[in-house]
């Protein structure tokens, strides 16, 4: 065979090897199943393992992340390391990562997910707007993987499913969080109890908020309360003057002054008379 084809025959082997080499020099983990987190019941605590098994180079240290995140104080140089969740809740749940670190080779790590159902935190109980006004109501939650979200309207005992193509009601959903924004409100088909539903392949959650919209006389209700009190006293006022007793009202015939008795007028004849006979 030509020199220059056994060349090139050893240099195609030699890349055609290449990936499998480094491969073999990848440090080995074992690392812990996937862990689903029992809520509906008393739960002490889970403990997640990893174990570097294998290194071609000298390791460093290592330590533990959540969600792409460090947690702090959980550097060590052990090989063997364990991360304790002491009772877990929802929001302990999501993606844990323990990453070891080496000298002179890239970082190497293991996944272990905390799956939980979701479990709302946070919600608006109520919401209270003029008819014409925009509503916004929202609901966040906790748990992992994160939720698939959806809403839906209460009718009696029915649902009505709500989405974005009526042109008046927004969804805006992003991981762990939902929103939805109603335009211009209507004060006959909108008020109403709305529900926000957290799903995802461990169970589901929801809760609801009640929407209540008010008529544009609405911030008049206080001065128009005040205006009857004073019409209702104006006419008591009216009626007690009307039914008042005759005795009570001066004749304008009648004289001022005191009335002369009749012992007054005879003493003056008597007088009268006594002048004459003398």
């Amino acid at each position: 065979m030509h020199p220059i084809a056994v060349m090139l025959a050893v240099v195609l082997l030699g890349n055609l090897m290449l990936p499998f080499a480094s491969a073999q020099n990848e440090p080995k983990i074992n690392a812990s199943d996937q862990i689903v987190l029992p809520l509906d019941g008393p739960v002490k605590s889970v403990i997640l393992h990893c174990n570097l098994t294998a290194a071609h180079t000298a390791h460093k240290d290592s330590f533990w992340m959540k969600n792409g995140r460090e947690i702090p104080n959980t550097r060590g140089e052990e090989r063997t390391r364990s991360f304790r969740i002491s009772k877990p809740r929802a929001d302990d749940s999501g993606e844990y990562m323990c990453v070891y670190t080496f000298d002179k080779a890239p970082n190497a790590n293991a996944t272990i997910e905390v799956k939980a159902k979701p479990y709302v935190t946070g919600h608006k109980r109520s919401e209270n707007k003029n008819e014409g006004e925009n509503a916004m109501m929202y609901c966040k939650s906790v748990g992992y993987p994160h939720p698939t979200w959806t809403w839906r309207k209460v009718d009696g005992t029915s649902y009505k499913d709500i989405d974005n193509s009526t042109g008046r009601f927004f969804i805006t959903n992003r991981d762990n969080y939902t929103e939805i924004n109603i335009l211009n409100l209507d004060i006959t088909t909108d008020p109403g109890i709305y529900e926000c539903n957290a799903t995802n392949v461990i169970g589901n959650t929801a809760e609801t908020t009640i929407l209540r919209v008010r008529s544009h006389l609405a911030p008049l209700w206080p001065f128009l309360g005040v205006l009857a009190e004073i019409i209702i006293l104006v006419v008591i006022i009216v009626v007690y003057e009307k039914r008042k007793r005759p005795d009570d009202i001066i004749d304008d015939d009648e004289p001022v002054g005191p009335a002369k008795t009749n012992s007054t007028n005879n003493h003056k004849d008597k007088n009268i008379r006594q002048r004459n006979t003398k």
